[in-house]
């Protein structure tokens, strides 16, 4: 069991980069680490990695190494999980998600699951940032949007459209935006986390129409951006399952209907493995199955 521990922490290492991060994944101090890792270099005779003040890297050996390394690794997680499979889904189960998804959707899955599976625990962090996965030590993601991690599985979980709205005040006082070029002479109000929050994405027949708006409240959330726009303070545009309360009761009113840009979708997300981990599988068909079909947030103005 040293000998796995010392290849568990020179892997880590590896993927991260990084003794501190590698600790973290573990569990363990970053001394425990340096000192697993060096006790494997000195026991093959080879220098696996290259340590400078700033980074570490691998050498050709290391190299190497790793890759067998990482074979003897998801073997040995392959023996036990086929055995903690027998007794079904348990331990710890860390979850990332986007903070306004998680809220509005998320949340109420969350709880749906752990009822249903008792033995699982459950660590969820809500942020808008892409964490890395491995490195970081969280077994599932949600994202939305387009993907660009090739190195991770993906399923897909459900569609999200983008929404431009405005309070029916607003449009009395302001006049009703006809095309996306309108919204030029209009209050945007800026969601932040958007890959150009100063560009809107517009579709008609096919064919893709970019808007530049400006405004003067600008927010890193989506709900602040909708609340701002309840106010009658400019036109906001929004992921659907945030704005959905909002424009079901009549509070905001849907702009530019004629001109939806493409649709995006929510997608579970986990690193490759020979064998996936009961605990991983069961949630992500939880999740598949709970999405499944048209959102439940356009049920009644959709």
């Amino acid at each position: 069991m040293d000998r796995l521990d010392e290849i568990a922490a020179f892997a880590a290492v590896a993927d991260g980069r990084s003794f501190t991060q590698a600790a973290k994944r573990l569990g363990v101090s970053g001394a425990q680490v340096s000192k697993l890792v060096a006790r494997l270099e000195d026991r093959l005779g080879a220098r696996l990695l290259n340590r400078t003040t700033r980074d570490v890297s691998l050498t050709d050996t290391g190299r190497a190494y790793l890759e067998r390394a990482r074979a003897v690794l998801e073997d040995f997680e392959a023996l036990e999980g086929s055995v903690r499979d027998e007794t079904g889904p348990s331990g710890l189960l860390r979850i990332s998600a986007p903070v306004a998804f998680g809220a509005k959707q998320l949340g109420p899955a969350l709880l749906d699951f752990a009822e249903a599976y008792p033995e699982v625990s459950l660590e969820v962090s809500y942020a808008d940032r892409t964490v890395n996965l491995v490195d970081e030590g969280f077994d599932v993601a949600v994202r939305i949007g387009h993907l660009t991690d090739s190195s991770l599985i993906a399923r897909k979980l459900a569609p999200v459209r983008m929404v431009t709205c405005a309070s029916p005040d607003y449009l009395q006082a302001h006049g009703v935006p006809l095309t996306p070029a309108d919204l030029q002479s209009h209050e945007a109000i800026i969601d932040l986390n958007m890959r150009e929050p100063l560009v809107w994405s517009f579709a008609q027949d096919g064919e893709s129409m970019d808007t530049r708006v400006h405004g003067r409240l600008r927010f890193a959330s989506a709900e602040a951006c909708l609340e701002a726009a309840e106010r009658g303070l400019g036109v906001a545009r929004s992921p659907d399952f945030v704005a959905a309360d909002r424009l079901r009761d009549g509070r905001l009113s849907t702009l530019l209907c004629n001109y939806e840009a493409e649709t995006v979708h929510v997608h579970a997300v986990y690193p490759h493995a020979r064998h996936l981990a009961a605990k991983v599988r069961v949630f992500v068909d939880f999740l598949a199955k709970r999405f499944a079909g048209e959102p439940m947030w356009r049920q009644g103005w959709g």
